[in-house]
């Protein structure tokens, strides 16, 4: 039955372990550039440039200070990528492409199929992330020592908002997810087929690194606009669960004009390649990994 190839416990916990492995490395590689990128969309008068807030936040409060929020970062990236890429990968073995396939290059697989699939996964992964992704912006636009870990953030937040706090800004997690994953694991499956196709005798693991760099830079492209709004929703402590991100959206693009949505698109695509890099290639070499040691079919 499709139900049981799709969800059978062999490949889910394959899935979670692949995608585990490729967190951790995903988050500690590219966490320096998302704290330049969010002082820049929070504060864009105080952080007008990349080499400007970087430079200010190695002067004013040390190299360490990059990875501000990576501990619940990493967390919620796991999760995040746990569901992602088990979401994902259950609808393939439910939705199989029999036009292309890994195992057959020469074939030409469905180009649409996995957009569309990744546009699913993005509106389950987001109700996953989302707690993470509140404690982390709130945690990253503190600046200086002082209630600035992700414990001390955690506690304000539940001590201001209760635990409607994990949740604020959901329909903002919602906008910024679909089209990023849409992208995200569209153009990797894309990325995979061209690589194998014009550059044939290119490694398997320099393929997974490069698709799934350049898929991660294309997934910010086209998730930009709403990141903006995102940002600034979840790191304010006024928030609403439902409601804030449209105003917000609109807010920024009268005051400041339409490109500052696209505010810390450079330092985006500065982390997107070589963390999304690391994270496919930690996937992949995951699964490999489970088939060989963990779990052999």
């Amino acid at each position: 039955m499709v139900e049981s190839s799709a969800l059978d416990v062999r490949s889910v916990t394959r899935d979670i372990f692949s995608a585990s492995l490729g967190s951790v490395a995903c988050c500690y590689t590219g966490q320096p550039f998302d704290t330049v990128k969010v002082r820049m969309q929070t504060s864009p008068s105080s952080y007008p440039s990349v080499l400007y807030t970087a430079k200010s936040i190695m002067t004013n409060e040390g190299v360490s200070a990059f990875w501000k929020g990576a501990v619940p970062t990493s967390m919620g990236m796991i999760a995040e990528n746990a569901m992602a890429f088990g979401v994902n990968e259950a609808l393939k073995r439910a939705f199989p492409d029999v036009g292309g396939s890994r195992e057959d290059p020469t074939k030409r697989p469905d180009l649409v199929r996995p957009f569309l699939m990744g546009a699913v996964t993005g509106c389950c992964s987001a109700t996953v992330l989302l707690p993470s992704e509140i404690v982390k912006a709130k945690t990253q636009v503190v600046v200086g020592s002082m209630n600035s870990s992700s414990a001390e953030v955690y506690k304000q937040m539940i001590k201001r908002q209760g635990m409607r706090s994990l949740f604020v800004g959901f329909d903002a997690q919602i906008m910024r997810d679909m089209p990023f994953y849409a992208f995200f694991f569209g153009t990797y499956e894309l990325n995979c087929y061209l690589f194998r196709t014009y550059i044939p005798s290119m490694p398997e693991e320099l393929n997974y690194f490069m698709s799934g760099g350049f898929a991660g830079m294309l997934g910010w492209v086209a998730a930009m606009p709403f990141d903006v709004p995102k940002t600034n929703v979840q790191a304010s402590w006024d928030t609403r669960v439902v409601g804030s991100y449209f105003p917000e959206l609109f807010r920024i693009a009268r005051e400041r004009g339409p490109l500052a949505l696209y505010t810390g698109l450079i330092p985006t695509i500065a982390r997107a390649f070589p963390a999304n890099a690391a994270l496919f290639l930690g996937v992949e070499m995951g699964k490999k990994f489970f088939d060989g040691f963990v779990w052999a079919k």
